[in-house]
């Protein structure tokens, strides 16, 4: 359960275990956003809904957890094709509900809402009026079928959501090649912003639309760049209050990312800023 420490980054939503051919991984928003803050120097705390045999693992030290049981942990099972990836849901964790939020985390400085199943839903905006909030709505945009197979939804919940945060982060891939909706989606909230993988992002902001190109490395493993993307955008927006010196931070953080499976190739700040110079534009 969580304790009295101070946090100044809290993620919001199910970690997760992914099958991997030795068993399983620790994965989700919630695991490569809260890394991603660790290392970036925040002191992250997630609140999620885990089964009780649930082992918090290693690669999660110094992340506080506030854990409500649940009968099963959410787990997916990821398969890559050819750079596209077919997702199954294999176990849900319950739904998350707004009472689950300790209340010494509400004034947290920097919010991020991470569903991956739709376990938040739209009261999870209103909660916290004295944060920075961001959203990477993945959870919202997926529905199943009975056999778990994963395919994309709308996002119908959008409206409701998007006018009480601050930021949106979603990928090219979550558009389903409807670019039209990112215009819809930045016309809702104050800033938006579409990752493009190796290429960078689009940032839009106060009616402006800005491409930040991304850095050149070699992929080995895209799980998770979203995510440490969205933490690292919002950490460098805290900071600065300029969305293109937190975009092009944020695509330095995630081009590491990429270079190394699963949570591995997620970078200190010392690596980020070498390459931001490095690289500077």
């Amino acid at each position: 359960m969580a304790n009295e420490k101070h946090i100044d980054y809290l993620i919001v939503g199910h970690v997760v275990q992914d099958v991997v051919p030795e068993g399983y991984t620790v994965g989700g928003t919630a695991t490569y956003s809260s890394i991603t803050a660790r290392n970036l120097g925040r002191r992250p705390g997630v609140v999620t809904r885990l089964a009780p045999d649930f082992v918090w693992p290693p690669a999660l030290h110094d992340v506080q957890a506030h854990r409500i049981p649940s009968a099963h942990t959410t787990t997916f099972h990821n398969i890559y094709h050819e750079g596209h990836r077919q997702q199954f849901l294999l176990a849900i964790a319950d739904s998350m509900q707004p009472e689950d939020i300790p209340a010494a985390w509400r004034d947290t400085p920097i919010v991020h809402l991470g569903p991956l199943n739709r376990e938040l839903d739209a009261r999870f905006a209103t909660l916290f009026p004295n944060s920075l909030v961001g959203v990477t709505p993945q959870g919202w945009l997926r529905q199943w079928d009975a056999t778990g197979r994963v395919r994309m939804r709308l996002w119908e919940e959008a409206a409701e959501i998007l006018p009480h945060v601050d930021v949106l982060v979603l990928s090219e891939e979550d558009l389903n090649g409807n670019a039209a909706l990112m215009d819809e989606y930045a016309r809702l909230t104050r800033v938006a912003v579409m990752t493009q993988g190796p290429r960078g992002c689009v940032v839009f902001s106060e009616g402006e639309k800005t491409i930040v190109p991304g850095f050149p490395v070699q992929e080995v493993e895209p799980t998770g760049a979203g995510d440490v993307f969205a933490a690292a955008f919002l950490i460098r927006l805290q900071e600065t209050q300029d969305v293109i010196q937190a975009a092009r931070f944020a695509n330095a953080t995630a081009s590491f990312c990429v270079q190394a499976p699963g949570v591995a190739g997620i970078p200190i700040r010392a690596q980020v800023e070498e390459r931001l110079t490095k690289f500077r534009m």
